[in-house]
């Protein structure tokens, strides 16, 4: 290999995926190997790790996998350069502002659970520090 090309486990290690999700998100078509090596292993590049962490970091917000699909092709759509046949900047104005608009949607989303689970971390916090107190109270000598 020539140092730009990874296989799963290293993937798996750097994302803290398992090599069975990694292959889910292959079949769901989320993320698809860069390439294949001679004996036909999967092979990734950096640019898949990236994507790999996007979908690692929508799960635990509660994306679907369609959702994740259409933020991949939104963030896809955005980011390819004109002359790879992508349109990148050179979007039209209406289409570039569909997907910032699409954008803006999953980030206010994103926020909205961030918050969510925040009160829910701060409920969790409140409640082990009462069950703190009363392990303390129950350790304090008789008494006291």
């Amino acid at each position: 290999m020539d140092g730009t090309h990874m296989q799963i486990g290293e993937v798996a290690a750097r994302t803290g995926l398992s090599l069975r999700t990694i292959r889910h998100y292959e079949e769901t078509g989320l993320v698809v190997p860069s390439a294949r090596s001679q004996g036909g292993f999967r092979l990734y590049t950096e640019a898949d790790v990236a994507r790999l962490m996007v979908i690692r970091r929508m799960k635990p917000l509660g994306f679907t996998l369609d959702q994740m699909r259409d933020l991949l092709e939104i963030t896809d759509r955005l980011d390819a350069p004109a002359d790879a046949g992508g349109s990148g900047g050179a979007l039209p104005g209406g289409e570039r502002a569909a997907l910032l608009e699409r954008l803006s949607t999953y980030e206010q989303a994103a926020a909205q659970q961030v918050d969510k689970l925040r009160v829910q971390l701060a409920r969790a916090e409140d409640f082990a520090a009462t069950l703190r107190a009363r392990l303390d109270h129950a350790d304090a000598p008789p008494g006291s």
